[in-house]
């Protein structure tokens, strides 16, 4: 018994420094390679055929990106070629050690594998949207805008009975009442706030004196340009009014939706593949883990339970997003650029549900809401695998879990206008769109918007999960029921992100238990 338990162990250590060997000169194994492998172990010694096959590969003018099976069984009919190479430098090989990958006594069952997915679309822009961009197009997107938060302040009941501008002005001096408007201005001196508010049919001066509470005057300057929202006021003698408190649409605490089993959801985003600074080792851990081939017994009982992956945007790095970006590609064409992320996306084991929306990177139109990444750009996973692809924003039901998937390029916006805001803390900003009720709603910034014929990116349902990415920095947390996640990224820091001060947090993958809404963090660098 003893000697078996050492043969595994052997087993599972040759394995490992194969794998290891792999990864570290810059090539991945696909699941068909590394199950070959793995039965090869028992037998042989597998870094001497990951040898030959880094001895092979070296040979040819373009490199693959993954060593497939087929090239492994070649290799062994070939015994002519030299076993004398000599493995990596000792580092590079043990960067898989802790966790490491595992070839367990035990056989992988996951979970997952045995339950049914229940997905639903609850909404989708994609059917939606058709905009010619005319002027009286942007003026009924406000106007729809304006309608649909109003409609969203008078639920509460702090709010109902809100009078309009033109009623504000008939009243008399010192008569407190609110209001509801759209912010068209705000301008600051001297710990003072001048706001402009507009509805359908005037606009008014509102001051935030130096004299309002603090608590008061953080609200006014926190303000967002195009943000609906209700200030309850004091009328003067003249046409200014004086604010006395600011009341945001907001979300009210509510008791989320759960499964009634324990299935996982992997909250991701942002894996820019194609760029120089993707981190294709780390994402090829994160894939052998979903295969239940890497990490501890810990980590393969939480992936046995995935049974959902949903990647918020930014799939590839795209070609022309930011200056110089063509220095920082490995691959300049983006149709490339998509065939290779679906060599990587396919890895995923087919019972896993997998759910994807377009970022700024991708290849739909920039103007939210975006259309989901068309099918000729999908077209070589989708012979593989049944992806689901939507626009973004989307909403979506996954085991009765509700779910609000956005890029979040709006956050941009939030974080350079917002004092106290910082990309290092993106969850802040999150909460700050949930309180508006709206994910981007600065217009005119580095946001571009579309004006269609209602504005879809308003927070009408409160979502369960709400779900983004962008920003590169994983963080997460509660807000009054719901769970905000910013998933990270798999993409080094480039030089757009040195110029700009900011160190990315990649490698990071939120895993959300859907019976709980416990979320867990595991980091595959």
């Amino acid at each position: 018994m003893q000697l078996e338990n050492s043969a595994t162990i052997n087993k599972a250590e040759k394995l490992q420094q194969a794998v290891a060997q792999a990864i570290a000169a810059g090539y991945q194994l696909d699941r068909e390679a590394f199950e070959f492998l793995s039965e090869l172990a028992s037998t042989e010694d597998p870094s001497e055929t990951i040898n030959k096959a880094l001895a092979a590969l070296n040979d040819l003018k373009e490199k693959p990106f993954f060593i497939r099976k087929e090239l492994l069984i070649d290799l062994l009919k070939e015994p002519a070629l030299s076993k004398e190479l000599s493995p990596p430098p000792a580092q590079e090989a043990t960067t898989l050690s802790k966790p490491h990958i595992t070839e367990s006594k035990s056989a992988y069952h996951p979970y997952a594998k045995e339950v049914a997915a229940q997905t639903k679309i609850i909404d989708d822009p994609c059917s939606k949207l058709g905009s010619d961009g005319a002027v009286e197009d942007y003026v009924e997107y406000f106007r729809d805008r304006f309608k649909r938060l109003e409609k969203l302040l008078r639920q509460r009941i702090d709010v109902k009975g809100a009078a309009s501008i033109i009623d504000a002005f008939k009243a008399s001096p010192g008569v407190k009442l609110k209001i509801i408007g759209m912010v068209t201005d705000k301008r600051e001196s001297q710990q003072r706030t001048i706001i402009t508010l507009e509805d359908l049919k005037s606009n008014v001066t509102i001051l935030v004196p130096q004299s309002t509470p603090e608590e008061i005057k953080k609200k006014a300057r926190a303000l967002l340009l195009d943000q609906v929202i209700c200030v309850s006021v004091t009328k003067t003698r003249g046409a200014l009014l004086i604010a006395d408190d600011i009341i945001l649409p907001d979300v009210a605490q509510k008791t989320p939706h759960k499964a009634d089993e324990p299935v996982y959801a992997v909250l991701t985003s942002d894996l820019h593949v194609g760029s120089t600074k993707f981190q294709k080792e780390a994402l090829s851990r994160f894939l052998l883990w979903l295969n239940g081939k890497y990490g501890n017994e810990n980590w393969r009982e939480i992936a046995s339970h995935v049974k959902y992956v949903l990647i918020a945007g930014d799939i590839v790095d795209g070609v022309g997003v930011y200056p110089n970006q063509v220095k920082e590609l490995v691959i300049k064409d983006i149709y490339k650029q998509y065939r290779l992320a679906a060599r990587y996306i396919e890895q995923i084991p087919d019972y896993i549900e997998i759910i994807i929306i377009p970022g700024n990177h991708d290849s739909p139109r920039k103007a939210l809401p975006q259309p989901a990444i068309a099918n000729e750009f999908l077209e070589t996973l989708q012979e593989t695998r049944n992806v689901r692809s939507l626009g973004s924003p989307c909403y979506l039901s996954i085991h009765g879990v509700e779910v609000l998937m956005f890029h979040g390029r709006s956050l941009d916006d939030v974080i350079s206008t917002v004092p106290g805001m910082s990309h290092n803390n993106p969850e802040k900003a999150m909460r700050l769109l949930l309180q508006s009720r709206h994910l981007a709603p600065i217009y005119g910034g580095k946001t571009p918007l579309s004006p269609e014929t209602g504005d879809f990116l308003v927070i009408e349902r409160v979502p369960d999960i709400f779900h983004g990415g962008h920003i590169h920095a994983l963080e997460y947390g509660t807000y009054r029921g719901v769970l905000i996640v910013n998933s990270g990224c798999w993409q080094g820091q480039t030089s757009y992100m040195a110029r700009n001060g900011f160190t990315p947090t990649p490698n990071k993958v939120p895993i959300v238990n859907l019976q709980t809404l416990e979320t867990t963090q595991l980091v595959f660098s």
